[in-house]
């Protein structure tokens, strides 16, 4: 005898059977949306070196970017008049296009026996775009108080905006260093007065952002030459701004420079150091300083930390053909050891 439900079953057939059975379909996942959290992790010797992401914003190329366009070298102008398409034939070849995203990148050391940032993003001063440094750093597994120091490039709101994010100290247990050349340029009233329009932002937001850490007795700018934490050198790199300083990080070995601006738009800038930006103080010493740079670190084959190439901003600088080229570098997913 044959029962009821091997009848019912039977008469149902194979495909109808599976469709009941089937486990229920779930809905079309959300988009995630965002990105992962900004920070990057290599061994330089014995120190450990995090790359931060404050965020990126879109870079007015065709705003900023300027050439000189007499044989002295001393009328700077915008690139577009100079060479009229050369950084959208430079972009495109790096598949980019107007506006393109720039990186806002800091930088992590701990010694072992210090915990140094160097720079620290825009904070609130360029909206919404930025200020993800704070979360980034304790995603990569360290708090805001843990950091001992903070040596500044310079002064340009991108690079001091986040010790202080809407005026309120964020490091409460670090002391800011900037050599005296920026200090002395950005917090003195008389130089707002003469400076470009272009820059009177920048005055405004340095002299905000620093101020709880001068109240507090923790604003300390360095005079060229002193020295800072073992490890650890600036270098004078004037020409971006009165004061801006490289720092050479060194450990068993191994170096690392930390070159703040002298790249913005890398796709340009490596195919054409003679292109400099509306920002800088003095470009003619900053398009010196940059082909020096390039023809260094390409000949010494050191690291570079970069404040504006794409993140995580560091990589090598080679040359061929008479051509520096960036190479970022190979990810490592086990960065723990030293190489």
């Amino acid at each position: 005898m044959v029962g009821r439900s091997s009848v019912i079953f039977g008469s149902l057939g194979i495909a109808t059977l599976m469709a009941i059975f089937a486990p229920a379909a779930n809905a079309a996942a959300p988009m995630a949306g965002g990105q992962a959290p900004g920070f990057y992790r290599m061994m330089l010797g014995r120190f450990e070196v995090t790359s931060l992401s404050d965020g990126t914003h879109p870079f007015p190329v065709h705003t900023v970017l300027t050439k000189n366009r007499d044989e002295a070298g001393s009328q700077f102008v915008p690139l577009d008049q100079v060479a009229p398409g050369e950084a959208d034939a430079l972009l495109a070849e790096s598949r980019l296009t107007v506006p393109v995203e720039g990186s806002i990148n800091a930088f992590l050391i701990n010694t072992g026996s210090k915990l140094v940032l160097i720079d620290a993003g825009a904070g609130t001063l360029y909206g919404d775009c930025c200020g993800k440094l704070i979360d980034n750093l304790r995603a990569a597994g360290y708090a805001p108080e843990q950091v001992d120091d903070i040596y500044l490039t310079h002064l340009h709101a991108d690079h001091v905006g986040g010790i202080a994010p809407g005026g309120k100290m964020a490091f409460s247990n670090a002391t800011i260093h900037v050599s005296d050349a920026d200090a002395s340029y950005w917090l003195d009233p008389e130089q707002e007065k003469k400076a470009p329009k272009l820059l009177t932002s920048m005055f405004e937001g340095d002299k905000a952002s620093v101020k709880p850490y001068v109240e507090a007795g923790r604003f300390k700018p360095f005079k060229s030459g002193e020295q800072l934490v073992a490890g650890i050198t600036a270098i004078p790199g004037a020409g971006h701004t009165p004061g801006h300083s490289f720092y050479m990080v060194e450990s068993d070995g191994q170096r690392l420079l930390l070159w703040g601006d002298v790249v913005h738009v890398a796709p340009v800038q490596f195919a054409d150091p003679d292109v400099t930006l509306a920002y800088d103080s003095d470009p003619g010493m900053a398009k010196k300083e940059r082909i020096e740079v390039f023809s260094k670190a390409a000949t010494e084959n050191y690291w570079i930390g970069a404040a504006h190439i794409s993140f995580p901003g560091i990589g090598h600088v080679s040359a061929r053909d008479g051509h520096f080229q960036w190479v970022p570098t190979n990810y490592d997913a086990q960065p723990t050891s030293p190489k």
